[in-house]
């Protein structure tokens, strides 16, 4: 018997957009994954609502889901929040896969961020509340810059460290860039929707050397949702096993996305040669390549030549990346990215993804990392790591 929990509606919100309110994007995303299912707002029983920055930036604080859903028609249905800072996507799918195979009926994950509101600085320190007190204070210690993000010159240092051990080049961090622009230009809902050159990514202004400003992910408003069953419909992807691990500070954050990948492939009997398409989370295109090897997609230190090669580009020879745009392009609404992330392997599976199609696409991984933890002690480890395997129904 099939016990697994089917993935049966889904919808994202266009992610470059900053007029909607999160209340809009909220019940836009409600409503749309739901007449997806073909099912109304009182089927529901039960939401998981992931949300970062609402707290600091709207002034809601703790019941959010209720809040910006107050709206939306769902009767009765619990509602459950999830604030694990840019995993909070991730956090809210892994528990409304475990309440949908636990008997919980029908199960709605949403993810949404507002980070557009006029207050740069606020939306930062939204960003870096992911990252402990006394490791924030250690960051902008020893690690402040003129792009104000220390969480950009985190990504920095691992990139120089990369370059350093694997002889990776500029030319290839670049070239994930390329890739993620052009695949966000087909894509309706990408922040960005316009190609870029390697030149153009090189030349870009430096947010922290060697990355540049093409490189890195920005501020974005938007939403995603997807609706859970645990009865299969035709069609329908799968969940075939959800993964999630936090560090504690014992080990570097690729060497912890490294062990969460082998538990994954070993969850759900997947090798990931046997991948089509991944999302993962490219905070920034040298991170793209790390997560590549640290999943064990690439060995450590083939991946910047691939992705030059262009085997990750759709057409490529090798696994299709971030056929969305990624974090780069389509964007990173924080609590919202690791269900956008589904979103897209969804359509991926259901052969529904259009010009950025993957032909003949049946597995499908989603990784979605948030929070940091452990620096002022010598590590930088994931606070949370959740990883995704997707079958074709």
């Amino acid at each position: 018997m099939d016990r697994s929990a089917h993935i049966v509606g889904t919808a994202t919100t266009p992610m470059q957009r900053r007029d909607l309110t999160i209340e809009a994007m909220s019940h836009q995303v409600v409503d749309h994954a739901l007449s997806d299912a073909g099912m109304t707002p009182d089927q529901v029983d039960l939401v998981v609502f992931g949300n970062a920055t609402a707290g600091r930036l709207l002034n809601q604080a703790c019941i959010r889901g209720q809040s910006f859903l107050l709206d939306a028609g769902l009767r009765n249905a619990g509602i459950i929040n999830v604030d694990n800072s840019c995993a909070g996507g991730a956090s809210a799918l892994h528990l409304a896969a475990l309440a949908t195979l636990g008997g919980a009926g029908t199960v709605l994950a949403v993810g949404v961020e507002k980070m557009w509101t006029g207050h740069r600085l606020e939306t930062l320190a939204g960003i870096e509340d992911g990252v402990p007190a006394v490791d924030r204070a250690f960051m902008h210690g020893n690690w402040e810059n003129p792009s104000g993000s220390v969480l950009m010159a985190l990504n920095a240092k691992w990139t120089i460290e990369h370059m350093e051990a694997w002889g990776t080049t500029l030319e290839m961090i670049g070239a994930a860039a390329v890739k993620a622009r052009r695949h966000g230009a087909l894509n309706p809902h990408a922040q960005f929707q316009s190609e870029v050159t390697l030149d153009e990514v090189l030349s870009s202004p430096a947010i922290v050397p060697p990355l540049t400003r093409l490189m890195c992910s920005s501020f974005t408003d938007g939403a995603a949702a997807v609706v859970l069953t645990l009865e299969p419909r035709a069609g329908a992807p799968r969940i075939l096993s959800s993964t999630v691990r936090s560090g504690n500070g014992d080990l570097d954050y690729h060497e912890r996305l490294a062990e969460t990948a082998t538990a994954a492939w070993d969850a759900s009997g997947v090798d990931p040669a046997d991948v089509d398409v991944v999302e993962l989370h490219d905070a920034t295109s040298a991170e793209e390549i790390c997560a590549l090897e640290s999943l064990g997609f690439f060995k450590p230190g083939d991946a910047g030549a691939a992705t030059l090669a262009g085997d990750t580009m759709l057409g490529g020879r090798g696994v299709t990346v971030n056929t969305s745009g990624g974090l780069v392009s389509r964007g990173h609404p924080l609590g919202a990215t690791g269900i956008a992330q589904v979103v897209e392997l969804a359509a991926q599976l259901r052969d529904e993804a259009g010009p950025r199609q993957v032909p003949g696409a049946r597995l499908a991984v989603a990784a979605n990392t948030g929070g940091m933890i452990g620096s002022h002690a010598g590590t930088t480890d994931a606070a949370f790591i959740g990883i995704h395997v997707l079958e074709a129904g």
